[in-house]
């Protein structure tokens, strides 16, 4: 659905998408089990900036829900991930803020995204949004084994044969010193 600033402008929006399966792009751990669905308000906000100059961003507030499968950080298995978040955002136009003298950004100023040309996709905000809302890391279980490290096998579903020894590189002087003493 695109949002169309002459649009907003002669009467806000209210919407209620419901974005299929395999429609955004997520990135290749993340998989979107069920459809997205969004619920909420689009509207215009007109910022004035100095005597003349009245700026038309548009601000958008709203509601995801969405099922999604990610990888496990340490077995790489499948973890489902139920998403609900709520949003109140600004987006202003593109090169507005351009040619500004050079200003510490307030928290308020980095909470603004922008929009090029007429408008703005709601998939994208979406997306973004999907994204924001992931988990930095997730794991299957609290006591996830993991991969072998050098067979690959999972080591929750079956133990290795691997028999690497691991050797501690603070020893290394220790038994130098060792095999002098023997020879």
């Amino acid at each position: 659905m695109f949002l169309d600033i002459h649009e907003l402008e002669r009467e806000p929006l209210d919407f209620e998408e419901e974005v299929p399966t395999n429609v955004l792009d997520l990135g290749g751990e993340v998989r979107q089990r069920t459809p997205l669905k969004a619920l909420g308000h689009a509207e215009v906000v007109e910022e004035h900036h100095g005597k003349h100059e009245i700026i038309k961003d548009i601000r958008l507030r709203g509601r995801l829900t969405a099922g999604l499968e990610l990888l496990c950080a340490r077995c790489i298995e499948p973890v489902p991930q139920d998403i609900v978040r709520e949003f109140e955002l600004l987006y202003r136009p593109l090169g507005v803020d351009a040619g500004r003298d050079e200003l510490s950004v307030t928290d308020a100023e980095a909470e603004i995204g922008y929009y090029q040309g007429d408008g703005l996709l709601l998939e994208d905000v979406l997306r973004e949004q999907v994204l924001l809302a992931l988990p930095l890391k997730v794991t299957c279980r609290e006591d996830c084994k993991g991969l072998c490290p050098h067979c690959g096998k999972n080591l929750n579903e079956e133990q290795c044969s691997c028999t690497v020894a691991v050797e501690d590189p603070r020893w290394t002087a220790l038994r130098e010193i060792r095999s002098k003493l023997e020879h």
